[in-house]
């Protein structure tokens, strides 16, 4: 068996003295492990970063066994988020969600959002309408969308200002008023192509798909969210300016 495509490295794990299981998010094949001969050596420590983008050809006797990957570099864009906190937390938090898909299914949409944010990742005002707008299309691709249409209530497709924590519906700003309180709020970036107003409208969206991500992707499997996406959003706080 053999076949090649282009992958988004998600991160790697040590084998042996000198190899490397690592963790690809590919074009055509999903999320994909293999084994990389020499991957702990100097010569791919550089390629094998969380983040870059690399030409890998898997090799393996039967579909089902791990593998081998030769890998080449194409983007090797991970050394510009180290000067960045946001984007260091921002890859590990991406590749964390990326896990939650199962392995070898083909989710080209998934690995062509994650080229759009990581191209942009180095810019935080780019980054974060990115990322808030990729956890809320992950969520529907793991069979979890949330209706963000119409008012859950009306109907109405108009104002629609808050999000249902029950039913992950919106509701508009009228149906919703009386009980606010216990509503998730929906920044007008989430289901529209404005850009967030403010950091107010970012916080908010990271709120409302946290929420859901916790409930439907999380929590099931027994797992905590991750620090990284706390770290990340934190980071973002220190240098996006304030609402």
């Amino acid at each position: 068996m053999q076949w090649i495509d282009e992958g988004i490295v998600l991160g790697v794990k040590r084998h042996g003295e000198t190899s490397v299981i690592l963790e690809l998010m590919t074009r055509e094949h999903g999320r994909h492990l293999g084994l990389v001969r020499g991957g702990a050596g100097t010569r791919l420590r550089g390629v094998l970063q969380p983040g870059n983008a690399v030409r890998a050809t898997w090799r393996a006797r039967l579909d089902e066994h791990l593998g081998h990957y030769t890998v080449e570099g194409i983007d090797l864009r991970a050394a510009r988020f180290l000067p960045a906190a946001h984007a260091v937390h921002g890859v590990t938090h991406l590749a964390a969600l990326c896990r939650l898909l199962a392995e070898r299914e083909q989710h080209a949409a998934i690995h062509a959002a994650l080229e759009a944010i990581l191209d942009r990742l180095d810019d935080p005002a780019a980054a974060a309408p990115l990322i808030a707008r990729f956890e809320l299309n992950f969520l529907a691709e793991l069979g979890f969308g949330l209706d963000l249409s119409s008012c859950a209530a009306t109907g109405a497709a108009d104002d629609l200002i808050y999000v249902s924590p029950r039913s992950g519906r919106a509701v508009s700003r009228a149906a919703g008023e009386a009980y606010r309180d216990k509503l998730l709020r929906l920044p007008a970036f989430l289901h529209s192509e404005a850009q967030p107003e403010s950091a107010n409208d970012l916080a908010d969206a990271f709120a409302l798909t946290g929420f859901f991500l916790d409930r439907h992707a999380f929590a099931p499997r027994g797992l905590a969210m991750p620090e990284a996406r706390a770290h990340f959003v934190t980071a973002l706080t220190r240098v996006l300016p304030a609402a």
